[in-house]
């Protein structure tokens, strides 16, 4: 299996770009290494590259009105990956993620309420609730020592103060922080009492790395009384991004019955491109899957020891699934936003830590789904343009 991938590992970011039209590749000059959008610079699994052949060859390119056969297709990945039993009859479409979560929230609050949300985390939460004509509420993770969890008292208050969704990243973006179960059971507790729904964003969950055990947040929420909606897709696992599909996923009847009224053309504007592909990673690419993880695990073990031996001055949170790395640059002295200076004098971009929340000032986001070569460069290049980088200690956390 690996051998079948090992060709993209050797390719150059130069003939990345040649050849790839995404922003990742057409933002930034030519000389800066792109290391910021979630997208991988791997090849697309073969047996996704031939169902999107083959729609093609046959002219079907129309439109959608559900899931069908990806419904059952999810539903089996969620069981054998995860055991998590979904019936397919919860299952609804959405162009992806993003529009899945928006419809949600107007649905669940239609005339508009306050959504808590946990920074640091994705950007775009922060813009979805807005969307939804929502108001955010921040409950910032807990942080020590780099290491994070939820916080669920903080978490309690809001919902005693009347939030009606949480919008819980899971597993989190830009920490890689897969929720301890025991936690997860606490704010499905608490979410029951307070009849707060928690919509769930588990894009990152099929990148969950070896030994780690994810938790689909339905799976403790519906037992404990809980409304949830999960939110996901193939698209980060098996990078699909473009091709636009994703599936909503309603936890328990209510809910259900909630998602039963979403408008048709939520379905509609669904790709079926999209759809066959999200169909063919589910059911056929599971093995590319494992072996992608693998590289992101291997590279994430790499970029450790880079950053130990020529960046000792940046803190590093490990991610324990995804292939996000979140680097705390304030012991460089890189400023409130250090992915402008490493842009601009070290010629890599990352992703801004600003835009996760206030508390991202002085952090970046590094992509690791790269080839160990373009890791190495992106380091030197940091440790060349600060050196003072490497006259501190470095700490390792985990996430």
């Amino acid at each position: 299996m690996l051998d079948r991938m090992a060709h993209d590992e050797e390719d150059p970011v130069g003939t990345l770009r040649g050849v790839r039209t995404s922003i990742k590749w057409t933002r930034y000059a030519p000389d800066v290494l792109p290391l910021f959008v979630a997208e991988m610079d791997h090849d697309v699994a073969p047996e996704i590259r031939q169902a999107l052949v083959e729609r093609v060859q046959q002219s079907d390119l129309g439109y959608l009105d559900g899931p069908g056969p990806l419904a059952p297709a999810f539903a089996q990945f969620a069981r054998d990956r995860w055991g998590w039993d979904v019936d397919p009859a919860r299952v609804h479409l959405a162009t992806d993620v993003s529009v899945g979560i928006v419809e949600s929230l107007r649905l669940a609050l239609p005339d508009g309420g306050r959504v808590a949300i946990t920074p640091p985390v994705y950007p775009p939460f922060f813009e979805l609730v807005a969307e939804a004509r929502c108001q955010v509420e921040e409950v910032p993770l807990l942080e020590q020592w780099g290491a994070y969890r939820l916080d669920l008292d903080g978490l309690e208050r809001a919902f005693a103060d009347g939030v009606g969704v949480f919008l819980l990243c899971n597993p989190h973006n830009p920490i890689g922080l897969v929720h301890d179960r025991a936690d997860l059971e606490a704010l499905a507790s608490l979410a029951a009492r307070y009849d707060v729904l928690v919509i769930s964003d588990e894009i990152h969950a099929p990148l969950t790395h070896p030994g780690v055990r994810f938790t689909p947040f339905a799976m403790v929420a519906e037992p404990a009384g809980a409304r949830s909606v999960c939110v996901t897709s193939a698209s980060k696992g098996w990078n699909l991004a473009g091709v636009k599909c994703s599936v909503i996923v309603a936890g328990d009847p209510r809910t259900a019955a909630l998602l039963d009224t979403l408008w048709e053309e939520v379905a509609c504007r669904t790709s079926i491109l999209g759809l066959h592909a999200n169909l063919a990673a589910f059911t056929l690419a599971t093995d590319w899957l494992d072996d992608v993880v693998e590289r992101i695990v291997a590279n994430e073990r790499l970029l450790g020891s880079l950053l130990a031996e020529h960046l000792p001055g940046v803190v590093y949170t490990r991610p324990r699934a995804g292939y996000l790395a979140w680097l705390d640059f304030r012991g460089i002295g890189l400023g409130d936003d250090p992915a402008v200076p490493l842009r601009e004098h070290a010629y890599v971009a990352l992703n801004s830590g600003l835009g996760f929340g206030s508390q991202g000032r002085g952090f970046a986001r590094l992509n690791l789904a790269c080839s160990p070569e373009t890791l190495r460069e992106a380091v030197f290049r940091i440790a060349s343009a600060y050196p003072s980088g490497a006259q501190e200690g470095l700490v390792w956390h985990v996430a």
